[in-house]
């Protein structure tokens, strides 16, 4: 899908979220509300030309217009890609309009909530999503699921990683497990989701392939990736684990870290940044995010998304926006979509089931 004098970073390899093995021993135990004053926010575009809607969040019927629901506060990755996306496809010239709604709530849910109970009225909405659909919904913690909405495309995917501030006593994601050996109390991560949610999976995950018992982790959940991230460079908690995307600006205004990335090679974009199996703990985690439309859209509309889209991977527009945040492109359009997040559901399921987590399936 690129250009020939362009070159972006694509993984060839199938796509799935994570690999490792996963003993269910001492994993077993593991796994308010700035939403009310966020809930009608709407975002204006950034970009010359952008502009907020006035009319109670709900987007046109304008294909020159595209709508971003994004279900958590600004600042975290779901709201980076809404707008690193939005951003490209304004300066390319494939919409005259873009405008951004933070819908913060419930891990996601108030926003998938949303989009449904306005399905008629969101002809051109894109809501943006990730991992955390599949992982809340068969956790039970989603009274919806990607099911219940029109999948478009997943568009990137993001690898995580391990920070810390510039100045803290961490060199290493070696030195990390060195103190967690000794006193697991004294090693404090933070992610930006709950407990069991996809930030505190990939930090135990990697701590129990490196051998060490991640049931003790000390594990501080934010509500988003922004706010974790806050609460990192003013010292509230030593580690984070986020993704490489939400990680950039800070590491390249040598604010942060990158202590280890869950790929199964070093980026380009932080070629100095090892693999966490290079180190110690053999692992990968990559983290997809793509966009939803509302039930009931027609698949007419549908295609003139996805028209766009693959315009705009095709844009030096998109590429400097991709450069930017280090993100893999992982395009998977309408239908294969579906089948990519019904293959990661399964890969879920069996992970929860070899831990001895309950799904909502396998609830009696």
């Amino acid at each position: 899908m690129s250009s020939p004098d362009r070159a972006p970073t694509r993984d060839p390899r199938p796509h799935i979220l994570f690999t490792a093995h996963y003993p269910a021993a001492g994993l077993r135990k593991l796994y308010g509300s700035i939403a009310a004053a966020l809930a009608s926010l709407l975002l204006a575009c950034n970009a010359p030309g952008g502009d907020a809607l006035g009319d109670r969040g709900l987007a046109p019927v304008d294909d020159q217009h595209i709508h971003f629901l994004i279900p958590g506060a600004p600042g975290g990755g779901w709201d980076g890609t809404a707008r690193g996306v939005g951003e490209a496809l304004r300066r390319a010239g494939l919409v005259e309009q873009v405008s951004y709604e933070n819908l913060s709530g419930g891990g996601g849910g108030r926003a998938m909530a949303h989009l449904i109970a306005t399905a008629e009225r969101q002809k051109q909405t894109w809501m943006v999503s990730s991992t955390p659909i599949v992982l809340r919904s068969l956790r039970g913690r989603l009274p919806q699921s990607f099911r219940d909405l029109e999948p478009i495309a997943a568009v990137i995917g993001d690898y995580l990683t391990f920070v810390v501030r510039d100045d803290s006593p961490y060199h290493s994601w070696l030195e990390v497990l060195e103190a967690y050996r000794r006193d697991p109390r004294s090693v404090k991560i933070a992610g930006g989701s709950v407990r069991g949610g996809m930030d505190h999976l990939v930090a135990s995950l990697a701590l129990q392939a490196a051998g060490e018992d991640p049931a003790k982790l000390r594990y501080v959940a934010y509500d988003t990736g922004g706010k974790a991230m806050i609460a990192l460079l003013s010292g509230e908690v030593p580690v984070l684990t986020t993704g490489l995307g939400e990680a950039m600006e800070a590491w390249r205004a040598g604010q942060i870290r990158i202590l280890a990335i869950a790929a199964d090679e070093r980026v380009p974009e932080a070629p100095g940044v090892p693999t966490l199996t290079e180190i110690g703990s053999p692992m990968s985690f990559i983290n997809w995010r793509g966009f939803f439309a509302a039930p009931g859209v027609e698949p007419e509309r549908i295609d003139r998304h996805l028209e766009l889209l693959s315009e705009l991977f095709e844009s030096p527009e998109w590429e400097e926006v991709r450069q930017r945040f280090g993100w893999v492109e992982i395009y998977k359009p309408g239908d294969e979509f579906s089948a990519f997040l019904d293959e990661q559901e399964e890969a879920m399921r069996k992970l929860f089931a070899q831990l001895g987590m309950r799904t909502v399936a396998s609830e009696p």
